[in-house]
């Protein structure tokens, strides 16, 4: 295919990130991806022909992108469509998936795997099995809420019942679920705990990245939710080591929002830049393990860095979301500190940037491990060097319980021009 300056990107993969499928959509290096995505977590969790627990974009292949390179994605825009989503924690039922139930969800009566699905009123048992009409979503709410924004998508309140249950009526209209999309709205439920809670919103891209070396269910391509696949009973179960061949795609962190830029890892021919899960807000962690998902429109741009080598993504976040420590030094502070140094003899003053390491894993040390270890190797340092770097110029950040942080600090200008990405920093920072 040609490639092109911007693409139009409106089709969703069944739930599986495959590097052996042909890319459909094709763009330039330095050119635009505009997406209409569809939301994540409950609508594909609650559709078991979706195999991935949720349903992301088709992959876009990048022109020039090799295995080996990276492509850094600069997020233009993030805009909710959504007028009503829902959410809330989830309890999985047993007997109505085989080992996981984001993945292999099958019919508890003729035991079909990833059957289609019809709508059948409203409520936790309104989506049947296409073929013998079961009951058969393979979870429930334990706790869980309608939430509607203004029109402005600055605010939003949560609703009772009966607003609730109106809006789970029409659920495709009020969540502006995309055209190609095939799931189902989890406002069916018509969720009303807690109403009248006020939220701000402030949207981000839950996933964001690229295509994994192997086929891999799109929620599972992360350190912490790959756990599932190790020794799974399902079509994509794998081994350990078979789980580095992730991308960690899947990270709800939310300082990937508009302004930011991530550096994604080229493991397929092309890169395969995909996304989805959009969240119109979330604290960090995502602690109830879910957040508002809602459909929008994305602008992304993408150029290509070759030879980086990287496992795993590096983050640039806004400036006002850097921690404290890790800001960049005011002018007042810089002369401060030359003047210090003159004081104690030392010759010269390292001029320092942010940039922010993303570590996936089991749990949260596993991940703060893997993130202290991909920054050190990237950098050819030691791991003690970038623990002290992040302890007095930076964070550790949850980005997901139960395992994605991100390693934040202030790194030598030095360091950045020899990886070939000082200029990208400079442009996030020093504007």
């Amino acid at each position: 295919m040609v490639a092109k300056q911007t693409v139009y990107v409106d089709r969703f993969t069944d739930g599986i990130l495959d590097p052996s499928k042909e890319m459909e959509y094709v763009v330039k290096d330095g050119g635009q991806i505009v997406a209409n995505t569809a939301p994540g977590c409950w609508g594909p969790m609650i559709t078991p022909a979706l195999k991935g627990g949720h349903e992301v974009t088709k992959p876009v292949f990048v022109e020039g992108a090799e295995v080996g390179d990276a492509i850094a994605i600069r997020i233009k825009s993030i805009d909710v469509t959504s007028v009503v989503t829902a959410s809330g924690n989830d309890e999985p039922i047993d007997g109505r998936f085989n080992g996981d139930p984001f993945v292999a969800a099958k019919c508890p009566t003729c035991g079909t795997v990833n059957p289609e699905t019809v709508i059948k009123g409203i409520g936790e048992k309104a989506v049947h099995c296409k073929t013998c009409d079961t009951d058969i979503t393979p979870f429930i709410f334990t706790h869980a809420y309608s939430i509607a924004f203004n029109e402005k998508k600055s605010v939003g309140i949560t609703l009772n019942k009966e607003a609730a249950e109106k809006v789970a009526e029409n659920g495709k209209h009020y969540m502006n679920t995309p055209e190609h999309s095939i799931q189902n709205p989890i406002v069916t439920f018509a969720p009303h705990g807690m109403p009248g809670t006020m939220a701000r919103l402030r949207p981000f891209l839950g996933q964001l990245g690229t295509t994994p070396a192997r086929a891999l269910p799109d929620s599972h391509n992360a350190g912490d939710f790959g756990q599932f696949l190790i020794d799974a009973p399902h079509d994509y179960g794998i081994t350990k080591e078979q789980l580095e061949d992730r991308t960690d795609g899947h990270m709800d962190i939310n300082r990937v929002r508009a302004g930011a830029v991530l550096i994604c890892p080229v493991k397929v021919p092309g890169g395969g830049v995909y996304l989805g899960d959009m969240h119109a807000m979330q604290g960090d962690g995502e602690i109830a393990g879910h957040t508002a998902d809602v459909a929008g429109v994305v602008h992304l741009q993408v150029n290509v860095l070759k030879g980086m080598q990287i496992n795993g993504p590096i983050l640039l976040p806004v400036e006002e979301d850097l921690p404290y420590l890790a800001k960049p030094f005011t002018k007042e502070e810089k002369e401060q500190a030359v003047h210090l140094s003159k004081e104690w003899g030392v010759v010269e003053v390292e001029e320092v940037l942010p940039i922010s390491f993303i570590g996936t894993g089991a749990d949260l040390n596993e991940a703060t491990t893997n993130g202290l270890e991909r920054a050190a190797a990237y950098f050819d340092i030691t791991v003690p060097e970038v623990m002290n770097r992040a302890t007095i110029n930076g964070s550790i950040e949850i980005g997901r319980h139960p395992g994605v942080v991100t390693v934040t600090f202030l790194a030598p200008t030095r360091y950045l021009e020899k990886k070939g990405i000082l200029s990208i920093v400079k442009e996030q920072y020093l504007l």
